[in-house]
């Protein structure tokens, strides 16, 4: 493979060099939003596409070729000890989010993971930990919580700031998908020991983010939680054409949950209920989430995602006329629009890792996000509630947010 000349680690000629660790769904997405964030945005740094790594080795030079990667490696281990690579995305499934974090922050480099942080509380610990000893060195870290960049959502964000809502008494929120039903093969998502949960980690963990995020509130203890695995055998995909006959039919135990509820509370004393599902079905993608204060509520829903429902009058205010409001959130004064498209265009799923990357890029270029970029310490905080719903399944009692360290 040629080496091609590249910019600086650090941002040298406005270029900070990026490399992804991952080259599947989440790869493409990635690959994807590193590639449109300068195209699209007046940034301080641009992202130069400088390495992918990943297990199929077959596969990687048509992946870098497609989305842009200068070079390709099937060994995760070479970009660490690259040192054009200023910062490392690591898009692999959760039990490596460690080892790899680990050892890019050893390195020096920035890192940007995929939720959930690990596969374990503990290995999240770890990287937290290692985070804050990096962060002294320069290094900083971010997690990918998309759907905080999505502009509804953002809005939402700032209304709850302004005090639009008062005080907050009560989160609802769902994430609910029907993907998993008994058809679905076996793969990494449904086996404990590369997940860590299922349905949990995978789509609570982004609902739980969103409660914090939203609120600026943190959960002080889960009340109750329920989980289900409903398909406990899956069958194992044969590896080719010629694999049919026995191989065909083999199956593989599935040991994490395909759904889970819990109701919380938080430390200002409102209350929320989180649930989600892979097994829900008529639903492909609902994912929504209400929040309701003594002056207003607000409410969005990701498959009507450029929507924003607000509901404003507390008491005081005359029933004759109150009622929800649909705001349309693609006008250039709505965060991120303004890089896009004219007015009532809207964006879809992929713009939520565009807009990321983005802020990513200003951040580490010197500027402020326009809302909070999670890093590893507020993706602990969020592994930490879902460690606590874990508990209360098992222990069938409340755990308090203050015993999970």
């Amino acid at each position: 493979m040629p080496r091609q000349r590249s910019a600086g680690r650090h941002g040298a000629d406005g270029v900070l060099n990026v490399a992804l660790i991952g080259q599947r769904f989440m790869g493409r997405a990635h690959s994807n939003a590193w590639g449109q964030a300068g195209r699209f945005f007046d940034l301080p740094l641009r992202a130069g596409l400088h390495t992918v790594a990943g297990r199929d080795a077959a596969a990687l030079p048509e992946f870098a070729r497609r989305w842009g990667w200068q070079r390709w490696t099937a060994r995760w281990q070479d970009i660490a000890r690259d040192g054009e690579v200023g910062l490392v995305d690591i898009a692999t499934p959760n039990h490596l989010h460690a080892d790899q974090g680990l050892a890019m922050l050893a390195a020096g480099k920035h890192v940007a993971c995929e939720k959930p942080l690990a596969a374990t509380l503990d290995e999240a610990r770890t990287l937290r930990d290692a985070a804050r000893a990096a962060a002294r060195r320069g290094a900083r870290t971010f997690v990918w919580f998309n759907y905080r960049r999505c502009p509804a959502l953002g809005l939402a964000w700032q209304l709850v700031r302004e005090g639009r809502l008062g005080a907050i008494r009560h989160v609802r929120a769902r994430y609910l998908q029907s993907w998993g039903g008994p058809a679905t093969p076996l793969s990494w998502r449904f086996k404990k020991a590369l997940a860590g949960s299922g349905a949990h980690g995978d789509l609570n963990a982004h609902i739980v983010d969103l409660a914090r995020f939203l609120t600026g509130d943190e959960i002080e203890v889960v009340h109750g939680a329920a989980a289900r695995t409903f398909v406990a055998e899956r069958r194992i995909e044969a590896a080719g054409a010629g694999a049919r006959g026995r191989r065909a039919a083999r199956t593989g135990r599935s040991d994490v949950d395909d759904c889970l509820l819990f109701l919380a509370g938080f430390r200002s004393g409102a209350v929320a209920s989180f649930e989600a599902s892979r097994a829900a079905t008529g639903h492909l993608n609902d994912h929504g989430i209400e929040v309701s204060g003594t002056e207003g509520a607000l409410r969005f829903d990701f498959e009507d995602m450029n929507v924003l429902q607000l509901h404003e009058g507390g008491e005081g205010r005359a029933r004759r006329t109150a009622g929800w409001r649909r705001i349309t959130c693609t006008a250039p004064a709505h965060p991120w629009i303004a890089a896009w498209w004219p007015e009532a265009h809207g964006l879809g799923y992929e713009h939520g890792f565009v807009n990321m990357a983005a802020d990513i890029l200003g951040a580490l270029g010197g500027r402020r996000p326009v809302v909070p970029l999670p890093d590893f310490a507020d993706a602990y905080e969020t592994q930490r509630v879902l460690e606590a719903a874990l508990l209360a399944v098992k222990h069938r009692c409340a755990v308090k947010l203050s015993e999970v360290r």
